[in-house]
This record gives structure tokens, C-alpha cells and sequence, in this order.
């Protein structure tokens, strides 16, 4: 998952899940019910994805890998930002975006999950 059609091809699949543009032309969010779980730099190369994780997971995340670290403007305990460089193997970075949408899923009224 190294390029924004890769994130796009991914993340539209998810149930629920719309794509937006809240804040201007960048970054590109995927949300699911109203609510984010994934913002893209679709702005900057190599792209970048900011997901929602575990912060025990955030931290060894960003020990083990030097393209993984806090990003502006978010919550650097809950939120991480990943350079879409290939250091980070795609099957990780799948894995991250799954857990970013089942922790806002979770957080979403029963009437409200898809």
C-alpha cells in the first residue's frame, strides 16, 4: 500500500465508509458513520496516512520504524502518521487501517454501525 490508489482501493471496501474532503483539498479523509478513521496527505510525496491505534501499539510502531511518527494536530497518544515509503510492509499497514476503523466502529452507537 504505497500509493493513494492503494489506500483508496483499500478503504472504500470497508462497510460504511465515505471519503471526504472536510478541511479543504488536503488531507483526504475516509470516515465511517460521520466520524474519521483515516486522514491521507494527499498533498505530499511520498503520501502519508494518519491512522488510529492502540497507543502501546503507537509507541513500538514508531520505535521499530522510522517512516511511523506523530503527526500534527492530532492526538499523538491515540493518532499515528505512516510515510507510505514501503518501510512499513503493506500487510502492517492494512492491519493499522483494520484497527483504526474497528476502534471508531466500536465507539459508534449500535443503531449507528454498519
Amino acid at each position: 500500500m504505497r500509493t493513494l490508489v492503494d489506500i483508496y482501493d483499500y478503504c472504500i471496501t470497508k462497510p460504511g465508509t465515505t471519503e471526504d474532503l472536510p478541511f479543504g483539498p488536503t488531507p483526504l479523509v475516509y470516515k465511517v458513520a460521520g466520524k474519521i478513521y483515516l486522514f491521507v496527505g494527499n498533498d505530499e510525496y511520498p503520501p502519508t496516512i494518519a491512522v488510529k491505534g492502540a497507543p502501546e501499539d503507537i509507541a513500538q510502531l514508531r520505535e521499530q520504524y522510522s517512516s511511523v511518527f506523530a503527526g500534527p494536530y492530532l492526538n499523538a497518544k491515540h493518532w499515528t502518521t505512516i510515510q507510505l515509503t514501503g518501510e512499513v510492509p503493506d500487510d502492517v499497514v492494512r492491519s493499522l487501517v483494520d484497527t483504526s476503523y474497528a476502534l471508531v466502529v466500536k465507539g459508534l452507537p449500535r443503531a449507528k454501525r454498519p
